[in-house]
Formats: structure tokens, C-alpha cells, sequence
């Protein structure tokens, strides 16, 4: 199957749509009666004027969860041949985030966590824009109303600032007018909704929108020993693709090495921020599914050996699929 998808071929988009209903179909027969849906944050629906479903079936979260990795997929496969991240244009990068995006359960229903992966998507094609403008101050503009975006979807995509000044860091000089874009941008969002927030006379509460990223840090506890089964191939494919990439660091445009230098960080962003909001559990992760899939791509274009990279995806699908059909 890899081999089908090294290949640039938009027929690839069918054989998408039949592996991403064989990763998420054998959910649906032992999903809960009713899946919770929670696309904002509570400040945000405490301004809506009228209260919408807050749970959905099964069926319809996963039909809506699957019509948006879909869309995903197909915008991050182009985001990276656009920038010619990999070398050379492929579908990988859209399997490989199908096939993360149903990892876990909790990925395979419709989120806040997933619907913020647009977000990542839009806020990577500004980031790796970066690199070739000469004014950047608009696109800082631009990224802090994106983060600010997210933050209203899901609020530990607001540490996704760090990313954006990290991207700065190595794609730009220092410009201090640049970062402080960045700030005017995030801050603008917040202002119309302190607007909001005045013209309902709930001002004096403003300032607990932020309250949560001050809570005390713990690590995850969200995975039990199954889950960590189900890691052991994403690891050993993580290491075998940082190993590739290591061996063709040097070979590689600059914008390639310091694209992968800030997914890294992204990962490392998106990953710390989880005590933010420990209520959605493994959910949080998907925010890692953009960056990850990204290397995930790079080694199985590069793998050299068939029988090892198609072995290590054949049992990453095989575990995710038995976790699926198993109720321990």
C-alpha cells in the first residue's frame, strides 16, 4: 500500500475514503449511545443566544469526524507538496494523517481538538511563508488572530503562540515589531469578545477565560497498557524517521531543515499543553496529528527496505483496527 501512495495520483483520494471507514467503522459498534459534543469552549457558548445539541450519535459524529479528516488530509498533502517539504510530491502525507487521526478512539468522533487541525493547517502554510517574504508583519498579524481563532475552539492551542515566535526565531532576524504583530492580532479576537462580554454585563468575568492555563501541571494520565501496545509501532516509526532525517539533514534545503525544526516544536507544544483541558483525554492529541504525520511521511518515502516499511504499517493498521473490535 505504501508503495501506492509514494505515487502523486489523485485516485489515491478513494483508496483514502476505504481505509479511513475500515479504521473507524468498528468503532461505531461499541461506541456509547451518545457521543458528548463540545466545538468551543464554554466561554464562547455561554455567548451563543440560544444552546445547540450537545450530544450526537455515534454514527453521525464518526460520518462528521471522517468528512473532516478527509478534508484534512487532502489540504496538509497539499500544504507539504506545495512547499516541496518532502522532495518530491506524494499522497503519503494524507495517509499517514488518516492513519493517525484514527490511532486512538477517542480521535475517531468529532472535537474541538480535531476541528483546531484546520487551524494548524492554515497557521503552517503562513509560518513556512516566512521564509521567503521580506515584511512579515501582516502575516504576525495574521498568525495571532489564527491562534486566537483556535483558542476559542479549544484553549491550550493558545500556547501555539510560542510556536509562532518560535518560527520567527529561525525563519526571520529579530524584528521587534514583528512579535508585538502577533500579540495585536491575538489580542483583537479577545477585544470584540470583551465587547461581547459588556454588552451582555458579564465584563467582571472576562479575565476567567484564561484561568484554566494557570492550573497546576500534571502529566497525562490518560493511557493504560493497551494504548502503550498500540504506541509501540508509532514510536519505532518516529525513531526510524528522526534517524532518516538525520542522515539527510544536511542534504536538505534550509526550508526543509527548519520546516521539520518547528513541527518538532509544535509536537513539543501541543503535547505539554494537555493539562490545560485533562477533560477531553486522549482527544488533546490530535493536535499532534498534523506535525507527526509529517515525518511519518518523510521516512516511508525515504525507507529503503519494502518488507520493513510495509511490515511497520501493516501492523500499525492491524493494531489499530483489534483495539477497535476489542473491549477490554
Amino acid at each position: 500500500m505504501i508503495d501506492i501512495f509514494r505515487r502523486f495520483n489523485p485516485l489515491n483520494i478513494f483508496w483514502l475514503a476505504i481505509l479511513l471507514f475500515i479504521l473507524r467503522a468498528g468503532y461505531v459498534l461499541f461506541a456509547p449511545a451518545a457521543i458528548p459534543l463540545h466545538l468551543t469552549e464554554p466561554f464562547v457558548r455561554a455567548l451563543m443566544p440560544q444552546a445547540y445539541a450537545d450530544t450526537l450519535t455515534p454514527a453521525v459524529s464518526v460520518l462528521l469526524a471522517g468528512a473532516v479528516v478527509v478534508l484534512q488530509s487532502v489540504l496538509v498533502n497539499y500544504l507539504i507538496n506545495h512547499y516541496n517539504l518532502l522532495g518530491r510530491p506524494s499522497f503519503l502525507p494524507a495517509l499517514m494523517y488518516v492513519v493517525l487521526s484514527g490511532l486512538f478512539t477517542p480521535f475517531l468522533v468529532l472535537s474541538a481538538p480535531l476541528l483546531c487541525n484546520f487551524v494548524i493547517i492554515w497557521m503552517l502554510f503562513k509560518l513556512l511563508d516566512l521564509y521567503k517574504t521580506e515584511e512579515s508583519k501582516s502575516l504576525g498579524f495574521d498568525l495571532g488572530m489564527l491562534v486566537a481563532t483556535g483558542s476559542l475552539i479549544y484553549l491550550p492551542f493558545t500556547y501555539l503562540m510560542a510556536a509562532v515566535w518560535f518560527a520567527f526565531i529561525i525563519f526571520r532576524p529579530f524584528d521587534w515589531r514583528e512579535w508585538t504583530a502577533t500579540l495585536i492580532g491575538y489580542i483583537t479576537v479577545f477585544f470584540f469578545i470583551g465587547v461581547i462580554y459588556y454588552l451582555n454585563d458579564r465584563l467582571p468575568y472576562f479575565y476567567q477565560i484564561w484561568l484554566p492555563l494557570g492550573s497546576t501541571f500534571k502529566a497525562p494520565q490518560v493511557l493504560d497498557k493497551y494504548d502503550l501496545i498500540l504506541l509501540i509501532p508509532v514510536v519505532i516509526i518516529v525513531f526510524l524517521g528522526l534517524f532518516k532525517l538525520q542522515e539527510n539533514f544536511f542534504k536538505s534545503y534550509v526550508l526543509i531543515r527548519k520546516a521539520f525544526q518547528l513541527l518538532f516544536f509544535m509536537v513539543l507544544i501541543a503535547a505539554v499543553s494537555f493539562y490545560v483541558r485533562p477533560e477531553f483525554g486522549l482527544s488533546h492529541f490530535l493536535l499532534c496529528a498534523v506535525p507527526v504525520a509529517i515525518f511519518f511521511a518523510y521516512y516511508f518515502l525515504y525507507a529503503g527496505k519494502r518488507w520493513v516499511y510495509e511490515t511497520l504499517f501493516i501492523l500499525l493498521i492491524a493494531s489499530i483496527i483489534y483495539f477497535q473490535f476489542n473491549n477490554f
